[in-house]
């Protein structure tokens, strides 16, 4: 039996947390996973130690993690930003949030910014998901047989202006774009959604490509872009080309999956250097 303090996960969709799970335990570190109601996936829980909570529960969530010895906390998997009117908050997190102030409502970024203030008054230390598994976030580089050609570099290029600007007013991390116009932003909707917009959105000729970044200054324990099989199924569906992600700052979710669904779909998967031009990624 370990003497090391359980890792907290508090999980969020899709089966990185169960990852995160299993990486910690190979490593000799018990886990406890807590499960947000409505988004965790059951199957991706069930080999570990863990219960379920609403999102809006602050005094059961903290008590199941002090009750088991958490002192480390992963934020993962993705969470659709609940209305005031659907969080519910508990007396606890009615206070919490008195605490944080308005930053708790000011996008994803403000909320998540105070979800993590509030963990550390609490005594907890927030992790990354990458300081735990490493090997999640996507590297550089052409991933895909398939590669961008001139003008799908500059779509790219342009996509890249575009999220960044998003990202800077804390909107969304990712945009469409096709032949230099932007055909859609993300949003509160999420990336799936999107890109089921841009397939009623696509314009006749060489199909567009999709961008998705880190938000300039977002902290990177929580909330990172995600990219994983559905990701591209769903930009397949749209026509697009591929897909450019910025490398070292986004979880490929499922990679060999998402590489596969690439290739069987002919499209790219481009990790992105963050040091360099979007023409100079490659």
């Amino acid at each position: 039996m370990s003497d090391r303090p359980a890792l907290g996960i508090l999980a969020g969709g899709g089966q990185i947390p169960g990852r995160i799970a299993a990486a910690a335990r190979a490593a000799g570190r018990p886990v406890f996973i807590i499960g947000l109601e409505g988004f965790a996936e059951a199957s991706v829980l069930a080999p570990y130690p863990h219960a379920m909570a609403r999102i809006g529960a602050a005094a059961r969530i903290l008590d199941l993690l002090r009750g088991h010895g958490c002192k480390d906390i992963v934020l993962i998997g993705p969470v659709r930003r609940p209305s005031l009117l659907d969080l519910r908050p508990d007396a606890l997190a009615t206070k919490l949030l008195a605490r944080v102030g308005r930053v708790a409502f000011a996008g994803d970024d403000g909320l998540l910014a105070a979800v993590v203030r509030v963990l550390g008054d609490e005594g907890f230390n927030v992790l990354g998901a990458h300081e735990i598994l490493a090997e999640v976030l996507g590297p550089p580089g052409l991933l895909s047989v398939a590669a961008p050609d001139a003008q799908a570099m500059a779509d790219i290029e342009r996509g890249v202006a575009v999220v960044r600007a998003l990202g800077a007013v804390d909107v969304g991390q990712a945009c469409v774009v096709q032949q230099g116009l932007v055909l859609c932003v993300e949003a509160i909707e999420g990336t799936d959604a999107m890109l089921a917009r841009a397939a009623s959105l696509r314009r006749s000729g060489v199909g567009g490509v999709m961008v998705k970044l880190v938000k300039p200054g977002q902290d990177r324990r929580a909330d990172l872009p995600t990219i994983g099989p559905m990701t591209i199924t769903g930009a397949a569906a749209a026509g697009l080309r591929g897909v450019a992600f910025e490398a070292g700052g986004t979880i490929l979710a499922e990679r060999e999956a998402t590489i596969a669904a690439a290739n069987e779909s002919g499209l790219f998967l481009l990790g992105l250097d963050p040091n360099q031009p979007a023409s100079g990624g490659v």
